[in-house]
């Protein structure tokens, strides 16, 4: 387990410029952090989705589609886009340039700091392998919700800090949940790292 965060170097924006597949792959292996009034909770990236905007018929944006709830994903690359499914947050990072609206969905983390607080948040789950693999259980765990919407991902209290380069295998698969995008449901647009056992499934 990480016991510092203070020598992490924030990701560099530019990595969030590069072809949102690219960005999909890159992410894994990098640290996801949240700062909150009660305390820092952290997880290395392990699974990720990408959404590609308007020829995409799973992502929100599908045909340029633009809404209140949308609005996030046609600006900046590198800031965060937040929804509601059912009763869980979903954490995505936005990829594209402005008004090309696409992003990368953070499926799983790996707790590696401030574990006690994540427990606590999760306190009904007594496996630690199911703290955070999944994306609604994982903006729990970490303190991530809807104000974090809009935020620039290169500052606090939200980021991503580049970590190791990933050892396991990068494999990727269909999306998951998708049933009802067409031929989209069979894009292998989901990443994960081979073996993990935090990964969603």
């Amino acid at each position: 387990m990480l016991q510092t965060l203070s020598e992490l170097k924030c990701l560099d924006s530019s990595i969030y410029h590069l072809p949102t597949l690219d960005i999909a792959k890159k992410l894994l292996g990098c640290i996801l952090i949240k700062e909150t009034t009660e305390g820092t909770a952290a997880g290395i990236i392990v699974e990720t989705e990408a959404y590609i905007g308007p020829e995409d018929q799973a992502s929100h944006s599908f045909q340029n589609r633009r809404t209140k709830r949308t609005e996030a994903m046609f600006g900046r690359p590198g800031t965060t886009y937040m929804y509601t499914m059912h009763t869980h947050n979903l954490f995505n990072v936005v990829t594209g340039k402005i008004d090309q609206p696409e992003a990368v969905l953070i499926r799983a983390v790996e707790p590696i700091y401030n574990i006690d607080l994540i427990r606590k948040r999760r306190s009904k789950i007594t496996k630690d392998t199911h703290l955070t693999n999944g994306p609604g259980k994982l903006t729990k765990a970490l303190g991530i919700d809807m104000a974090d919407y809009g935020h620039d991902l290169t500052h606090s209290p939200l980021w991503i800090a580049s970590y190791n380069t990933p050892t396991s295998e990068v494999v990727s698969g269909p999306r998951i949940g998708i049933d009802n995008a067409g031929d989209a449901k069979d894009y292998p647009w989901r990443f994960w790292l081979k073996h993990n056992k935090y990964v969603s499934k």
